[in-house]
């Protein structure tokens, strides 16, 4: 580990925990996964054993009951040895679980929350459009209200869990167009009449994690299943994503860590004209780089972490965390490559995948132009 953060004992037994299950149940299978596009299920039943994927659930729902920067930990260490994984892990948390969490009534809680904290249930969740992108004003999947229930048409893409998730948590327009309170948030469960999910997508990195559309047609969906109130849906999006940008940001930290460490081995390890190429200056300057800019992504990343733990703002913490991490990520895992000369650009070595999980870190959660327009917005709220 770089950085040397002062941890208290449950912080240590976490990240031992996440550690040797990280070393013990995926590292063996990381690249037959990815050359596959296979999404092992049965991995996150085993993980809902852990706790893993109830991380900020309380106790009195079954999950772990721990905070941001214990979530931040996890994160990191399944990340360095595979972030399609890891990808997985923070979308279900972070997404799925934490909206019922953060916005559903107490009788939604404890319908969906003790199952997806277990890994009982998987969770998906929908706001991204073909046409919108991220754009929550900008929706085109409609819902229509009819009597009891509402009428759901449309399409969601690049969903997390489109085809294994259990339960979707998904953004619908039930208002005009760009009216913030005309987004309205539903749970919608798996086998829901005209709820479908499309083909796997063919991704360049983080092939493990699946990912693939959802379809509405004609989905009746019970006013029991809206989130909050009709019409809330983009206000909540947008305060779960200053939590998820805090995942991607970890997720980021964890390829990123990844990336160097196995640079570092290789230039200790790799010689050249008598001497370990890690005694380069080029070799040895650009490792040096690479882990100063990790810790500097670590220290933003827990700020965001604290200020979240403690209840406080973190728009602009986590946009800047999220930013920072998932551009660092791609420059180290690129360095990475780089260090591992023609190695690095064969599947004999780890560089390579890397190099190819880190590219989304920049586009999850919003581009890295999206978190510098939010981070700018913030910074002029404050003047």
């Amino acid at each position: 580990m770089i950085l040397q953060i002062q941890e208290n004992e449950q912080l240590a037994l976490v990240r031992e925990s996440a550690r040797q299950f990280a070393r013990e149940f995926i590292k063996p299978y990381v690249m037959e996964w990815d050359e596959k596009q296979y999404f092992p299920v049965e991995l996150f039943k085993k993980m809902g054993e852990y706790g893993f994927m109830g991380i900020l659930v309380p106790e009195k729902y079954n999950g772990a009951g721990l905070g941001y920067q214990e979530y931040i930990t996890i994160l990191d260490e399944i990340s360095k040895v595979c972030g399609s994984i890891g990808l997985s892990v923070a979308a279900h948390n972070s997404l799925c679980t934490n909206h019922i969490l953060s916005f559903a009534n107490e009788e939604q809680k404890e319908k969906y929350l003790p199952k997806l904290a277990t890994a009982e249930w998987i969770g998906a969740w929908g706001l991204t459009e073909t046409g919108s992108g991220s754009d929550a004003g900008g929706l085109t999947t409609t819902a229509v209200r009819e009597d009891d229930y509402f009428i759901i048409n449309g399409s969601k893409t690049f969903i997390t869990h489109a085809i294994s998730g259990d339960v979707a948590v998904v953004m619908v327009r039930t208002g005009e167009k760009g009216d913030k309170h005309g987004v309205t948030a539903f749970i919608i469960e798996k086998g829901t009449p005209g709820f479908t999910a499309g083909k796997k997508i063919d991704k360049l990195g983080m092939r493990a994690s699946e990912t693939a559309s959802l379809f509405f047609d004609n989905c009746r969906v019970h006013k029991s299943q809206v989130i909050g109130e009709v019409g809330d849906g983009f206000v909540q999006a947008l305060k779960l994503l200053d939590g998820g940008r805090i995942s991607i940001a970890a997720l980021s930290l964890g390829i990123a860590r990844g990336a160097y460490e196995c640079a570092l081995r290789y230039a200790n390890e790799r010689e050249q004209f008598q001497q370990k190429i890690f005694d380069f200056q080029d070799v040895g300057f650009t490792i040096a780089d690479m882990a100063t800019k990790i810790d500097a992504s670590e220290l933003l990343i827990r700020r965001a972490g604290h200020l979240k733990d403690t209840g406080q703002k973190v728009t602009k913490e986590s946009a800047m965390a999220k930013y920072y991490a998932s551009e660092i990520a791609v420059e180290v895992s690129n360095h990475s490559v780089q260090v591992h000369g023609g190695y690095g650009f064969t599947k004999d070595y780890p560089a390579e995948k890397y190099f190819r999980d880190a590219k989304l870190c920049t586009i999850g959660e919003g581009t890295s132009a999206i978190q510098k327009m939010v981070i700018a917005r913030e910074i002029k709220r404050d003047i």
